[in-house]
């Protein structure tokens, strides 16, 4: 099989020449994409968040040999979470190499922090089954990059915090609300609403639930830690 031209330039942004091109054509094709003759990218991304998870326990294990796992625990949360994956795949462009159907094209599919971070899984287990785990290990580690020195000592995410910080006033978990989803199917704007049991609340917005119940979570983590 051979590659297309910006199959072959996506190969460059990876730094990994593909033995089997048909790996990596695989890793790029969404299920909404899938034929009885085309293989989608679902089974490779189980595979390669695995791969992905043992490149970052070890790389957190070498970066701070005195860490206990309580603190490298959080900081492997946010190295391997999609919002990460999704970053990495950003940056090396997989969203235009993306091979879609019809009804993920129209709904943003080839923006979507989703498939994105889906895609850069896949991509991690192609290289793998091509050439074995040191060539995923050194393109994971290079595509990561600082990363994995600059994750926060403190990496909880913000509902994680926000959670403990009630729970150790004997307060029971926050409350998340969708207030409000606006804008069009393919690009919506989520208002979400976090409410500890004392009362205290704020409202966030984003593009996803999960990053609006973030961000709202740390504005008001902020907010009662003054």
């Amino acid at each position: 099989m051979k590659l297309s031209g910006d199959l072959k330039a996506f190969e460059g942004r990876l730094g990994h020449r593909f033995e089997t091109p048909a790996l990596l054509v695989q890793a790029v094709t969404h299920a909404s994409m899938s034929s009885p003759n085309r293989d989608d990218n679902q089974r490779l991304e189980f595979l390669g968040d695995r791969v992905l998870g043992l490149v970052m326990a070890e790389a957190l294990l070498a970066a701070d040999p005195m860490a206990p796992e309580g603190i490298l625990a959080p900081r492997y949360n946010a190295l391997v979470r999609k919002e990460a994956c999704a970053d990495v795949a950003r940056e090396v462009d997989v969203g235009a190499v993306l091979k879609l159907g019809r009804s993920e094209m129209k709904s943003g599919g080839r923006r979507k922090l989703a498939l994105l971070g889906d895609a850069m899984e896949a991509v991690i287990a192609a290289v793998y089954l091509d050439a074995g785990f040191e060539a995923a290990r050194e393109m994971v580690l290079r595509l990561w990059g600082t990363r994995i020195h600059t994750v926060k000592a403190d990496a909880r995410d913000a509902k994680t915090a926000l959670q403990e910080w009630a729970q150790g006033r004997g307060e029971g978990p926050p409350n998340y609300t969708e207030v409000s989803r606006t804008g069009p199917d393919h690009a919506p704007i989520f208002e979400i609403e976090v409410r500890l049991e004392a009362g205290q609340s704020y409202r966030a917005k984003a593009g996803s639930k999960r990053q609006a119940e973030q961000a709202a979570a740390e504005a008001l983590l902020k907010q009662v830690t003054k």
